[in-house]
């Protein structure tokens, strides 16, 4: 860590220094989850622990979980030794939560706040994951560190339909937290923002339920709030050649901190359900590009027969719309680019304005660059997406997400102090 005065105090100090040494211990005792990388086929388990220490963060690669906890966090100090400290006692507490342990000891003097919140305590590791990654504005100088952004960390320009709200975008850092059990997720950004206190306050967050995409061959294709299977095309975990190709970052980087990592893109897109379920089957089909029932092409009978965008109908017209989402989609419409997806529904009542339900798609997505993927294909289907009718972009994000932590004492971002 750099020299500096920390405003954390003291505690944070103690916090950490307990903290690291019961992760050490927890490394120790489990060495045969510790050096696993998270991307073997069959690492994680719907109850099991999920390598925490490797190559890469758990939760880009690992198989998708069924739940999930979100949040962007802004710091509040200039003082960078404080912002090291909190980032190394998140480290220290993700490696006990992702084994499935407390993030410290349980029994403390009556007198003083536990350790650990306890709403996880006997529930087991379900599956955990945690992965933190840096926004754009963690680089604005204020903790030494501007010449140290990633080119490919360029802001999100403004896209067609964008209806963000500033109050649900962006942020420092942020934290996805991901598992089998809700409130094992939940427990993660809960007992971080703890932590932080003092150092960083919680700018939004998002609870996610039901995963939208198939992020394993060992996984069947889920659907959408709107009913239609979707990531049938994914990139998928076991496919090495392809996560080198579209995620992981590499030689190609000007900053050698984000070797082994990525870029994560967020996008709270609401889905207007209510006129969506008063149209009519055959328009939903256009929409997509598939059949509900099968999730099959239109131009096939199998969910995952081939996309045959040439195909036309007796009358010469295409069988698959130039404008539905399935074609504009596709790889082959974006030079061969694709993203690794990763989102989750959500629900969170409804509109007080409008009475209907405030819930959608919360849209997740990692790249090895996003100015060559994520941003060229998102503007073309903010342009002509079929879509467009029924949803709203209203919430983004752009986050670094640095490679894995390799052994108990390295933490989140440590290369980039050091």
């Amino acid at each position: 860590m750099t020299e500096g005065t920390s405003t954390s105090g003291p505690s944070r100090r103690r916090f950490l220094g307990v903290a690291l040494g019961s992760a050490g211990v927890a490394a120790a005792g489990s060495t045969g989850f510790g050096v696993a990388r998270a991307t073997e086929p069959g690492a994680p388990t719907a109850s099991g622990p999920v390598p925490f220490y490797g190559e890469h963060q758990a939760g880009i690669a690992t198989p998708a979980q069924d739940r999930l906890a979100f949040a962007a966090f802004d710091i509040t100090t200039t003082d960078a030794q404080a912002v090291q400290t909190v980032l190394g006692s998140w480290a220290a507490a993700a490696s006990r939560m992702t084994a499935g342990e407390a993030i410290g000891p349980t029994e403390t003097a009556p007198q003083a706040p536990p350790v650990d919140t306890g709403e996880a305590f006997d529930l087991g590791p379900a599956g955990l994951t945690v992965t933190v990654g840096f926004g754009p504005s963690f680089f604005d100088g204020r903790f030494g560190l501007a010449g140290k952004r990633p080119a490919a960390l360029a802001d999100l320009p403004a896209l067609p339909g964008d209806a963000l709200d500033p109050a649900r975008s962006n942020g420092d850092l942020c934290v996805q937290a991901c598992a089998n059990d809700p409130q094992v997720a939940f427990h993660v950004i809960r007992n971080f923002a703890r932590i932080g206190r003092g150092t960083v306050v919680m700018r939004w967050s998002q609870l996610g339920f039901g995963r939208t995409s198939a992020t394993s061959i060992a996984q069947q294709t889920p659907r959408n709030l709107m009913g239609f299977k979707d990531g049938t095309n994914n990139v998928k975990a076991e496919d090495a050649a392809e996560l080198d190709q579209f995620v992981w970052v590499a030689g190609e980087t000007d900053q050698p901190w984000m070797k082994g990592g990525s870029y994560l893109v967020t996008r709270r897109i609401r889905m207007l359900i209510e006129s969506w379920d008063a149209d009519y089957l055959g328009d939903q089909e256009t929409i997509f590009g598939r059949r509900k029932d099968s999730g099959a092409p239109l131009t096939g009978r199998s969910e995952f027969d081939l996309v045959d965008l040439s195909a036309k109908a007796p009358g010469g017209s295409l069988v698959i719309d130039a404008d539905a989402h399935i074609r504009l989609a596709a790889p082959s419409s974006h030079g061969g680019q694709r993203i690794l997806r990763r989102g989750y529904s959500y629900t969170d009542g409804t509109d007080p304005q409008t009475g209907q339900l405030d819930a959608g798609l919360f849209f997740i997505a990692f790249q090895k660059d996003p100015r060559v993927q994520f941003v060229p294909i998102q503007r073309m289907l903010g342009q002509r997406d079929l879509l467009n009718e029924y949803i709203k972009h209203v919430g983004t994000g752009l986050f670094a997400v640095p490679p894995g932590l390799r052994k108990a004492g390295d933490w989140y971002g440590k290369s980039l102090f050091t």
